[in-house]
């Protein structure tokens, strides 16, 4: 369905077992789970209200630049390293990256074996957007952060994404960067008492608490770590890493813009992780700056040498090597956002049109993404019958409709009509044009917040994904990973897609 790879056996676009369909052996991930699951869900109307800041910030504008100003002032105030940069003396590292992590359920744990097994060695972990679900708030992360990475030994640093802003990044900030303090917008004007009104206040911080959880699951020195800020540089002889704060609506102040093109600037290689992916969805989104300019600007100027950037927020796996000027340069744009909360589609991306459909990549497989919906909404309807495809099923029409070859083979099915009708209903697009907003339903046209409880489930195959590095001094080789949650994948997980891009 995304282009064919030619890739290691096992994973799923070699076999429907590659893929988690069938387990052979439960996995381990439930003998983790804590003795109480939080029933985590998104059609609750107690989740949605406490959610309501994303509504108040779209409607009367974001926050976080104004939060995030204060936050940094503090930061500086009490010494934090000069240009929020960490040092490290290695040429030659590895790390691991994912986002979307904490919703603290089965699919967030499912995650934890397999990237144990695919990390050893690693030096270090990134939380790309998200790290807590709902609202960021402090009291979530000894169950959500905490408790779930236990076992990674390295350093964790994040980048936080629209739901960390949901309590004003006040446990954000507190978890990472040790500073605790007021995260309340500062409304102004006329109408400033209705967003006041609504506005869904930072929960408490119980200090002792969260250090008991610290010491409990992520207590070994080699574990510890303080990050300069909400937005940050990880300098390395060969490769600058830099991760930048898109608050709720995905754009960043003027003060973090003129960071980042100072910590951009020189011949050293980089890398951008931000909470929001500039390509997604075969769509791009450059991401405003404060005062004028684009993050992909940036990213985009030849004088910067960036060679990758990766954004969460999109709970899916997806690759874009874009070529960004004429002389053929290709800048890698990854979505990396499946960590381990709900599965957004990716039966519902057309055709790729910001590069050619034989480069790009995603995992799940389009089939894969639509027999998983049709399944979740023949439950929920209560008509299995009628809306359940198997992946081969899903995977014929979806050649049919967006009129791709599949990059797991089958023998050529022709979809039937009942298919046919599944595929329109779920928003698979014809080709490479977009459906009309009107012909969006109901996938595509709903809101996130209002389809997602139908993109959860706590049975495998999960879809979730996570990438692991390899950087030297002539080349980063990633590579990405499956968690199915599948007993057969954890201590060798499928490698979904791996690329290799040169810095010298």
């Amino acid at each position: 369905m995304c282009a064919e790879q030619a890739a290691a056996p096992e994973n799923s676009r070699v076999s429907e077992a590659g893929a988690g369909w069938a387990c052979r052996r439960p996995g381990t991930f439930r003998d983790l789970l804590p003795e109480h699951v939080p029933d985590f869900s998104w059609r609750r109307p107690k989740v949605l209200w406490r959610s309501r800041n994303d509504v108040v910030a779209r409607l009367f504008g974001d926050p976080s630049n104004a939060i995030r100003r204060r936050a940094v002032a503090a930061l500086r105030e009490r010494g934090t390293p000069a240009a929020f940069t960490v040092h490290r003396s290695e040429p030659e590292f590895s790390f691991v990256l994912m986002g979307d992590t904490g919703e603290g359920d089965r699919s967030q744990y499912a995650v934890v074996p397999p990237l144990l097994h695919a990390s050893a060695g690693t030096d270090f972990m990134v939380v790309a957007s998200d790290v807590i679900y709902p609202t960021g708030d402090a009291g979530d992360y000894p169950e959500k952060f905490y408790r779930p990475y236990r076992g990674y030994p390295a350093p964790i640093y994040a980048v936080p994404g629209n739901h960390d802003w949901y309590d004003g990044l006040r446990g954000f900030l507190h978890v990472f960067c040790g500073l605790d303090g007021d995260c309340s917008p500062q409304w102004r004007g006329a109408l400033a008492f209705i967003p006041r009104l609504f506005w869904r206040r930072s929960g408490e911080v119980d200090q002792r608490e969260l250090a008991e959880a610290r010491a409990l699951y992520r207590g070994d020195p080699g574990q510890q770590t303080v990050q300069p800020g909400p937005y940050w540089a990880i300098d390395t002889p060969s490769l600058r890493i830099i991760g930048i704060d898109t608050g709720i609506t995905g754009g960043i102040d003027r003060e973090q813009g003129e960071w980042l093109r100072e910590v951009s600037a020189g011949p050293k290689p980089k890398m951008l992780v931000t909470g929001k992916p500039l390509y997604v969805d075969a769509e791009h989104h450059p991401g405003p700056i404060e005062g004028g300019g684009t993050v992909d600007e940036i990213v985009r100027d030849p004088a910067h040498h960036y060679v990758l950037a990766v954004g969460g927020d999109i709970h899916n796996y997806q690759r874009y090597p874009v070529k960004v000027d004429a002389s053929g340069r290709v800048v890698q744009y990854l979505v990396a956002g499946g960590g381990g909360a709900f599965m957004h589609a990716t039966h519902t991306i057309p055709r790729a049109d910001v590069v050619e459909e034989k480069d790009f990549r995603c995992y799940p497989l389009r089939g894969d993404s639509l027999s998983r919906y049709s399944q979740l909404y023949g439950r929920w309807f209560r008509m299995p019958g009628l809306f359940d495809l198997t992946p081969e099923e899903a995977t014929a029409v979806i050649r049919s409709r967006v009129g791709i070859e599949p990059g797991r083979g089958y023998n050529g099915l022709q979809p039937s009509r009942r298919a046919r009708f599944v595929a329109f209903v779920l928003g698979v697009p014809r080709g490479g044009r977009r459906r009309s907003r009107f012909l969006r339903l109901p996938v595509r046209r709903m809101p996130q917040r209002f389809r997602s409880e139908m993109a959860d489930w706590d049975n495998p195959p999960f879809f979730k994904s996570f990438l692991r590095l390899d950087v030297t001094e002539s080349a980063i080789r990633i590579r990405c990973f499956a968690a199915t949650g599948c007993g057969d994948h954890e201590t060798a997980p499928p490698v979904e897609d791996e690329v290799t891009i040169p810095l010298r």
